[in-house]
């Protein structure tokens, strides 16, 4: 079962820069991924749920402040109370610092910099359907 896939698309600024040469913890793509699942479970269920699990995740390519990151997400399955969902974070532009302070590349094709699967939990007493 699949159900309508969730984007959400910003910059990663220099508040998300956590390493030198101005490199993004993964642990922010996670992060996305959650406002994704939260976003989710509200459209399913009309509730935000709870991100019980990460099942796998995998670091792909480095994220660095200026980047313009969409995370993906969607329910692949729906069970009493779980919903299992997969995540792909991708790299859609990218800062150009070589070029100019403020220079940019849009990316064609996006590069995949991170991919998921969990499971959350909507407990039965909290599911009201879609939200309206």
């Amino acid at each position: 079962m699949s159900h309508a896939p969730v984007v959400i698309r910003l910059r990663m600024s220099s508040h998300d820069a956590h390493y030198g040469g101005n490199l993004v913890d993964g642990a922010r793509m996670l992060g996305l991924f959650g406002d994704v699942a939260t976003e989710l479970l509200i459209r399913l269920d009309g509730d935000e749920g709870l991100f019980r699990a990460y099942d796998s995740v995998e670091f792909l390519a480095p994220v660095y402040a200026g980047d313009y990151i969409e995370a993906h997400g969607e329910i692949t399955q729906v069970g009493n109370t779980s919903r299992k969902m997969k995540f792909e974070a991708r790299k859609v532009i990218r800062a150009a610092p070589e070029i100019n302070d403020s220079a940019a590349v849009i990316l064609e094709p996006p590069v995949v910099v991170c991919r998921a699967t969990g499971t959350c939990v909507t407990p039965k007493d909290k599911q009201r359907g879609a939200a309206k």
